[in-house]
């Protein structure tokens, strides 16, 4: 005997709680924390920098901070900063990407590759204080590779100046992390390449030329440039490598705003850093835009 249906009386209301609306709250709280972080670190700062750069000494609106970004010495550190984070994103790219592929042609579960992946998330993340020592220890004045040339050879690496503490020492110390990064970042993508599309190029009489131009690299594209964006911003919001390298002047924006912020000579600077610091966010906002564009662009290879 089948019990019969009882359907609910008209006008019988759900017992509160029980609704949709009450079983989703307990998702909402586990985000609170971290819309509290995200708010309390991230878009309180861009406000107030957003705020400031807008701002005399005295808190009257002016447009004389921007105006000083396109001047000088502000000037030169953004075109110095831009050059350099190019030039090692553009390193870091091509050599992360030899490296990566380096491992793929291993075994996928051979000794290379995880001690490449584990030692590139460790290096990927080895910046600051202790990568700028690690270079001075072993390149600097008095590192042991420099005095192991000059004592055993008679090569001087500072023959030409303190290049170490420039441009070019930036370049080479800024390029150590950046193909760690790239390695972890590109990795995915050539793991993703299927071993029967090479297989099918081959069988068509196709070269080794053939398959990256009208298969791989056509698939892997999308992935580099991507990455190449990723390390540019990097590079360019990078601060703590340069300001423990770098003692004297400010060759890049992120010294220049440390400057600007803490200097001791010119006061009442301070809007001005926040200038800057917005300079910086509308380029790494246009580097994140070409990378939208570009995945959209090749979202038919994904």
């Amino acid at each position: 005997m089948v019990a019969p249906a009882t359907t609910p009386v008209r006008g019988e209301v759900e017992a509160p709680g029980r609704g949709p609306a009450a079983k989703s709250w307990p998702a909402w709280l586990v985000v609170v924390p971290f819309l509290l972080y995200v708010g309390t670190f991230l878009v309180y700062p861009t406000v107030l920098v957003l705020a400031g750069a807008f701002q005399d000494p005295n808190g009257a609106f002016t447009l004389e901070n921007l105006v000083a970004l396109g001047r000088g010495a502000y000037l030169q550190a953004f075109l110095r900063s831009v050059e350099l984070s190019a030039l090692t994103a553009l390193l870091g790219a091509v050599l992360g990407a030899l490296l990566s592929w380096a491992v793929t042609s291993g075994k996928s579960e051979g000794l290379l590759r995880r001690v490449v992946v584990a030692g590139s998330g460790v290096l990927a993340q080895f910046g600051g204080v202790p990568l700028a020592f690690a270079f001075l220890a072993t390149v600097g004045f008095q590192g042991f590779v420099t005095r192991f040339l000059r004592d055993r050879f008679g090569i001087d690496l500072f023959a030409g100046g303190a290049w170490l503490f420039e441009l070019p020492g930036l370049t080479l110390v800024y390029t150590f992390f950046q193909i760690p990064l790239m390695v972890i970042v590109f990795l995915p993508a050539l793991d993703g390449l299927r071993p029967q599309w090479r297989e099918a190029a081959d069988s068509l009489g196709g070269t080794s030329w053939t398959y990256w131009r009208h298969v791989g690299g056509p698939i892997l594209l999308p992935s580099f440039l991507g990455a190449l964006l990723l390390l540019f911003a990097n590079a360019f919001s990078a601060y703590a490598t340069a300001a423990a390298l770098v003692s004297q002047g400010s060759p890049i924006v992120p010294l220049q705003i440390r400057g600007a912020l803490t200097g001791e000579v010119l006061l009442g600077q301070e809007n001005l850093g926040k200038a800057l610091g917005l300079g910086m966010v509308v380029v790494v906002g246009v580097a994140m835009g070409l990378y939208a564009l570009l995945q959209r662009r090749f979202a038919r290879w994904q």
